[in-house]
């Protein structure tokens, strides 16, 4: 499955920061530029599989359910 997000990159002194506009909260941060994108990837991929497991707590056993891919 294939996601993509806008990550933003700045530079704050020594240390670079990330953020993704699409998904609140999603932030990283690193020494360097490739780390903070790291950074923000682990956020974007902890986010998503919480909110995958939240949004699935109350989902009956019998309810159909499939992967939806958007590229």
């Amino acid at each position: 499955m294939r996601h993509e997000f806008t990550a933003v990159v700045e530079q704050d002194g020594e240390w670079f920061v990330a953020y993704c506009p699409e998904l609140p909260g999603a932030n990283g941060q690193g020494t360097t530029r490739d780390a903070a994108l790291d950074s923000l990837r682990a956020a974007i991929e902890m986010i998503l599989d919480e909110r995958r497991e939240e949004g699935l707590r109350g989902v009956p056993p019998e309810a159909e359910q499939l992967v939806v891919t958007i590229e």
